[in-house]
C-alpha cells in the first residue's frame, strides 16, 4: 500500500519569515531611493523662501516689461565650446553695445558654476570669453542695455 505524499502547509513560522522578507525588501528599496535622491539634489532653489515670496510680484513686473521689449536671444554652442549669443529686437535688428554676462550652472549641481563674460564680435553677436566643459549646462544670461536688464535662461549640451 502506498502512502500519500505529505501535504505542504505553511506554518506560522513560514508566514512570519515571508512577512519579514517582504518588509526587508521594501525597507532596502526605500533606503536606496532616499540615498540616490539626496546625492543627486544639487542644492537650494532659493536661499530664503520668505524673501523670495516678497520679491515675486517685482519679478513678474520685470518679466512683463521684458516681454514688451520683444527681444530675441539665440544661444548656440560653438565648436570650441564657446557660447555665442545673437540678440535682436522686435524688428529683428541687432542689439549692439550691450554688456553681457552669464552664469553657467550644471543642472544637478555636480560641477562648480562658471561665470562667463561676453565680447561683441559683430553688432548684436556676442561670444563668451571662456569655454564650457562637456555636458549639459543651464545658462543664466543677463544683458544690460540702456536703462534695463534683459534676462535669458537657456539649457545647452
Amino acid at each position: 500500500m502506498m502512502r500519500p505524499a505529505p501535504s505542504r502547509r505553511f506554518t506560522g513560522w513560514h508566514m512570519t519569515g515571508l512577512l519579514v522578507a517582504f518588509f526587508a525588501v521594501v525597507i532596502a528599496v526605500n533606503c536606496l531611493m532616499a540615498t540616490l535622491a539626496v546625492r543627486s539634489f544639487g542644492g537650494v532653489v532659493v536661499d530664503n523662501s520668505y524673501v523670495a515670496s516678497q520679491k515675486f510680484n517685482g519679478w513678474l513686473d520685470e518679466a512683463r516689461a521684458q516681454t514688451r521689449l520683444g527681444w530675441r536671444g539665440e544661444v548656440t554652442l560653438l565648436p570650441g565650446r564657446h557660447v555665442a549669443l545673437s540678440l535682436t529686437d522686435a524688428q529683428a535688428k541687432p542689439i549692439a553695445g550691450g554688456t553681457v554676462r552669464a552664469l553657467a550652472q550644471h543642472p544637478l549641481g555636480r560641477a562648480p558654476d562658471i561665470a562667463l563674460a561676453f565680447h561683441e564680435r559683430a553688432p548684436g553677436r556676442y561670444t563668451s570669453d571662456h569655454t564650457l566643459p562637456p555636458g549639459r549646462w543651464q545658462l543664466r544670461i543677463t544683458v544690460r542695455h540702456g536703462a534695463g536688464d534683459h534676462h535669458i535662461l537657456r539649457e545647452i549640451d
